[in-house]
């Protein structure tokens, strides 16, 4: 049945370098959604390697159900943590979109005309928290203040539900590294 009033969606689509962390931070982002309340459709893609192939994750978030396939031909906005793989990924951003750029390690030119680009150092400020490796939490913070879709308590909570097992000892760096880049943001 057809209401006339079409669901608000939101695409995000996150790029980078396998290991940098963005298969997590997309699962956190989803997760912290999806604790809000929300409808949550996420999707991963790895490259022929685990760590220095190309990384690609897709999260889509709305108030209603969701109507977005998992592959997505155009997004809203995009987490870039690495230039590398950003190729293909930049003509789906639609105009007006958002971009956050991880800008201690992107080196490629973003047209700033065409996307709302947010800079955000975030190897150099997860270095700086004493772990380059939480980057992709730095990342994740300041999407959703920066968003508006996902709280820094549901992106907290939703990092917990995320984070398996046997990492659990990092729990505690990632909840600081979602609070910096959320400060980062403001």
């Amino acid at each position: 049945m057809l209401t006339g009033v079409q669901p608000q969606e939101r695409e995000l689509m996150l790029t980078g370098i396998g290991g940098q962390g963005v298969q997590l931070a997309a699962q956190v982002i989803a997760q912290g959604a999806t604790l809000e309340g929300k409808e949550v459709l996420v999707f991963g893609s790895y490259g022929g390697m685990m760590r220095g192939g190309n990384t690609d994750a897709t999260v889509v978030i709305s108030d209603q159900p969701i109507e977005a396939p998992p592959v997505l031909s155009a997004t809203w906005s995009a987490i870039l943590m690495h230039h590398q793989f950003w190729g293909p990924l930049r003509e789906h951003i639609r105009p007006g979109g958002l971009v956050l750029v991880n800008t201690s390690v992107f080196e490629d030119d973003l047209d700033r005309d065409r996307y709302r680009v947010v800079e955000v150092p975030a190897t150099d400020a997860a270095t700086d928290l004493g772990n380059p490796l939480l980057a992709a939490m730095i990342m994740a913070g300041a999407y959703g203040r920066t968003s508006g879709l996902v709280s820094l308590g549901g992106l907290t909570e939703g990092m917990r539900r995320s984070v398996p097992p046997y990492r659990q000892q990092l729990v505690e760096a990632n909840e600081r590294a979602l609070s910096a880049g959320w400060e980062m943001a403001a």
